[in-house]
């Protein structure tokens, strides 16, 4: 079974847009066949398990000691599987090393920080070129800049799709 990776916000809640966006593209990876990973936390990461795991998806959470333990954060309650790091680095590297595929919904610093790893190990060859998709017009602003900047150097250009809707994300990945 594929596996797709999907880095987003912990700071959604079930009435915020992000959120309902996530449980539908969770149920949706998942009737694709998809299992999906997740940072095992609350906000994107619970939406998109509970959606996955409301349609009998896998759902992995990949969990670290310097969040659990610093904010005393507990994995959600959609998971079937939970692999924890003491390290955030050593959690990113699994997250993007044993994916098929990466989606990246709206965040703040911690999913740039996702999306730039991610990025910058399959330019440089880390990881095979996957697919990769970045979800909402936040996403497609901040890429947007970076794709057109004159700082931006070769080999980055083109691996990243954006979607605007649920349906687009599974497009992508689909193709």
């Amino acid at each position: 079974m594929k596996t797709i990776t999907v880095y987003g916000s912990s700071q959604v809640g079930p009435r915020d847009r992000v959120y309902e966006d996530s449980v539908s593209i969770g149920r949706a990876l998942a009737r694709s066949g998809f299992a999906v990973m997740t940072g095992g936390y609350l906000g994107v990461m619970e939406a998109i398990s509970k959606g996955a795991r409301s349609v009998g998806g896998h759902v992995i959470g990949v969990t670290t000691d310097q969040i659990g333990l610093q904010f005393n954060a507990q994995p959600n309650s959609y998971l079937d599987e939970i692999i924890n790091y003491a390290e955030l680095r050593d959690r990113l590297l699994h997250m993007v090393e044993k994916a098929d595929g990466y989606l990246a919904m709206p965040g703040g610093i911690g999913t740039l920080h996702e999306i730039a790893e991610t990025w910058e190990l399959m330019r440089i060859g880390g990881v095979p070129r996957r697919p990769f998709v970045c979800y909402g017009p936040m996403w497609e602003d901040v890429i947007g800049i970076l794709e057109k900047s004159p700082y931006l150097g070769d080999g980055y250009h083109g691996m990243i799709t954006i979607a605007q809707t649920p349906e687009n994300v599974i497009e992508a990945f689909n193709e």
